[in-house]
């Protein structure tokens, strides 16, 4: 069982590659402190002064790490559950996993602040889970998943266990800053240990997605085809639906609850690089790393030295754009 990868725009992901780089580049000037392109090369190639170094390594650089990883992680698990599930509609944070991970991720910071380092992953793994199979199996009627209807019962789901964040919160106001960050989603704070944290998981997840590409490819056809092409066809769902929850998982220990990265950048990767995943699913984590750099860059950047949190700027963007999916996709009628 083979599918020919797309011969479409072979340049695309070159491109969109250099693009990462220079917005990273770009974004690593932006601040309280403003620093020129040229201040900025001089720091890496080591000729700056101490100020603008200590800056740039111990501040900057591995905020924007943090940010591309868990972008990419967010953008490869929309891409793999908008075509696991056949929803346009179906992202982290629309069917439940971002908001089953940000409860486990509260849960663990608060009642458990003397936890091991592993600790947060792992339960914001859990999390995730747990929050997207309460959703499966709300939105399942008579053997089948409607698209609209796991969105919406996603929405539902993510609101009742936000109000158990809440409860968690109000119950321990001595530790609600640090919760709240990641509530939100931001990349404020992020170090090398975070960093560190991240890309283990990372290293493993996002090169295992890729390389089950043709699976993903023939589960976005269909039950009947994806048998008829003698695949094991619940074996290879849910091994598909686990990296995607995982991703989710990892990328809100790291980044916190960032807003329809999962759910935007699928969807540009597809009109870029075409409905394969052998060229969809880089072209997303590309995207989602551009987009998550982007917003923290412009929250950094609107009111010095106030800082706008990444969710906020990815929610402003990507909520109306999944109300106007919801309106084509029949979800919103006039």
């Amino acid at each position: 069982m083979t599918l020919a990868k797309p011969r479409q725009r072979p340049a695309i992901l070159p491109l969109l590659t250099l693009l990462l780089a220079v917005l990273c580049v770009a974004a690593l000037g932006v601040g309280a402190i403003r620093l020129s392109p040229l201040e900025v090369l001089q720091v890496l190639t080591g000729l700056a002064d101490a100020t603008h170094t200590r800056i740039l390594y111990e501040l900057r650089l591995p905020r924007i790490c943090v940010g591309a990883l868990c972008g990419a992680m967010f953008a490869a698990s929309g891409a793999i559950l908008q075509g696991v599930v056949r929803n346009p509609l179906a992202s982290p944070d629309v069917v439940g996993v971002g908001a089953g991970a940000g409860l486990a991720v509260v849960v663990t910071l608060i009642l458990f602040p003397a936890a091991p380092l592993w600790a947060l992953p792992a339960g914001a793994f859990a999390g995730a889970g747990v929050g997207f199979a309460l959703v499966y199996l709300l939105a399942r009627r008579a053997g089948e998943v409607a698209p609209v209807r796991i969105a919406l019962i996603g929405i539902a789901v993510a609101a009742a266990l936000t109000s158990f964040q809440q409860l968690i919160l109000i119950r321990a106001p001595d530790d609600i800053g640090r919760a709240l960050s990641f509530l939100v989603g931001t990349v404020y704070g992020a170090d090398w240990e975070r960093l560190l944290r991240i890309l283990p998981w990372a290293a493993l997840l996002l090169p295992s997605s890729w390389l089950l590409w043709r699976r993903f490819d023939v589960l976005a056809l269909g039950d009947q085809l994806a048998r008829g092409l003698g695949m094991r066809l619940e074996f290879a769902r849910l091994v598909a639906l686990a990296l995607a929850v995982g991703l989710a998982g990892v990328a809100v220990t790291g980044a916190g609850v960032l807003g329809f990265v999962g759910l935007i950048a699928p969807h540009m990767a597809r009109l870029l690089a075409g409905p394969s995943f052998a060229r969809l699913l880089p072209a997303s984590m590309l995207l989602g790393a551009m987009l998550v750099v982007g917003a923290d860059a412009l929250g950094r950047g609107l009111v010095p030295p106030i800082e706008v949190p990444a969710g906020i700027v990815t929610t402003l963007i990507g909520a109306p754009y999944f109300l106007w999916l919801l309106r084509r996709t029949g979800g919103i009628r006039r």
